[in-house]
């Protein structure tokens, strides 16, 4: 009876672990595709690129609105003396006087007012706001181009820190089986010193070797904690979700495509500075053509002096002449080419500057696909090797183990084998997530995301 009942407690016990296994191992938080989304959204600096992308697109409007036409009422009222002479002056910096000559100085001060309604508009530029308008379709090009290639560097740096977070996750698991192995050790060891088959100095020699594994564990510790922080940041959110994905650690990266390096976003940025550059030149090339103005006025007159010349002060708080005109304007940039001719060479020389640049960056990007492929190729070499080597390493420190609780060996090659293993067990961790990375590294040389997260469970 109570045979039955004790297995059916231990069913129950282990029916609540894998409960909690499976819940543990549950995606709690979100998934890696989840959180690029979330950073993409909460990142300050890619919303700021959005923003740029939408003030480019305005700026689009904003040349084609140059076609509407402009029209400004004015009033004014003035209180001035009555002096005037007729001929000519250079209007700049001289508040023009109206009426004719004064027989002499004046000093008396009059009343006068206007008001007017006046209407200008451009229809036809030659091509200078068509200029103006790819000008600015260039600027969204740009702008689109920038913001991608933002989201596109972020996105990479979200996946390799959230690959930080995982490995150091996994490290901290092997610091703590170590810590584990030392304390069983020891207390062998112990047993061992008792019955007087070891010296003394080995429970000595093993305490210090598990104050050696917990600084080991708390630095483990300390990088995986600095590599949560790292992700937060990039997700710009103080409450990251925990994560918990083992299946890097236990499958490789099956066959990928190559995908085309032209995809890369920062070879499309350099693309459209250049776009952006040959558009500069078109608008000022434009500059050097005439525009067609047409404008139109009516406007009403006050003056506290009659056409005789009588001195009526108030009076000119009335309007007493009104007046309308039309016309068209046809302005003509004569000497325009001396000065743009030496800017358009300048954006010349800047086109064939942004152009060499793209070849370099072209060139890096080549080098990096085929040094991209070099890794990802070792990668997987090493990861096929590293479990052999972890697997030899565990049966070589258990038979050192054994032969030292035998006491057939001593103190320093059970330590040598227990290093060994240690260091097996995490580099079989790095090497593994070693070819993730590679993978991850071809991905961003390609600039092709998907070759990364398609291989995602």
């Amino acid at each position: 009876m109570y045979s039955v009942l004790l297995r059916l407690l231990l069913c129950f016990v282990c029916l609540l672990m894998n409960m909690q296994m499976v819940f543990s191992q549950s995606p709690t938080g979100k998934t890696l595709k989840e959180l690029l989304r979330l950073a993409e959204e909460n990142y300050p600096l890619l919303k700021s690129k959005a923003w740029d992308v939408k003030a480019a697109e305005k700026a689009i409007v904003t040349s084609k609105n140059s076609l509407i036409p402009s029209l400004d009422a004015s009033y004014q009222v003035n209180y001035a003396t009555y002096n005037n002479i007729t001929g000519m002056a250079y209007p700049q910096f001289l508040v023009p006087i109206s009426g004719p000559p004064s027989p002499a100085n004046n000093y008396n001060g009059v009343f006068g007012s206007a008001t007017s309604l006046l209407l200008n508009w451009q229809p036809v530029t030659f091509g200078q706001r068509g200029s103006q308008v790819d000008f600015s379709k260039a600027g969204v090009q740009y702008a689109k181009a920038d913001a991608g290639n933002e989201i596109f560097q972020h996105k990479i740096r979200v996946i390799n820190a959230y690959l930080d977070i995982i490995t150091a996750i996994e490290l901290e698991k092997v610091y703590d089986e170590n810590i584990a192995r030392t304390a069983a050790t020891l207390s062998v060891a112990r047993g061992l010193v008792i019955s007087g088959i070891k010296p003394g100095v080995d429970t000595a020699l093993l305490k210090a070797e598990m104050s050696r594994a917990k600084v080991e564990l708390l630095n483990s510790r300390k990088y995986k904690e600095q590599t949560i922080i790292t992700l937060s940041g990039l997700l710009a959110t103080d409450s990251l979700p925990a994560v918990t994905d083992t299946s890097y650690f236990t499958r490789l990266p099956v066959a990928y495509l190559p995908a085309d390096t032209v995809t890369n976003p920062l070879l499309s940025l350099y693309n459209s500075n250049i776009e952006l550059s040959k558009a500069r030149k078109k608008v000022l090339g434009k500059t050097m053509l005439p525009t067609l103005g047409m404008w139109g006025t009516a406007y009403a007159r006050g003056s506290g002096i009659d056409y005789s010349g009588n001195v009526k002060s108030t009076d000119g708080l009335a309007f007493q002449r009104y007046n309308y005109g039309v016309g068209l304007q046809l302005s003509i940039p004569i000497l325009q080419f001396a000065k743009v001719r030496s800017q358009v060479q300048q954006q010349d020389m800047l086109i064939q500057s942004n152009e060499e640049r793209l070849n370099e960056v072209t060139l890096q990007v080549r080098k990096q696909n085929e040094l991209a492929d070099t890794t990802l190729g070792t990668a997987l070499a090493i990861s096929k090797e590293t479990p052999l080597y972890y697997e030899s390493a565990g049966f070589s420190y258990k038979a050192m183990q054994s032969r030292y609780q035998s006491g057939l060996a001593n103190f320093a090659d059970l330590v040598q084998a227990q290093y060994a293993l240690v260091k097996a067990a995490a580099d079989n961790k790095t090497a593994y997530m070693a070819v993730w990375k590679a993978l991850l590294y071809k991905a961003a040389v390609n600039g092709d995301l998907n070759l990364f997260l398609n291989q995602v469970n």
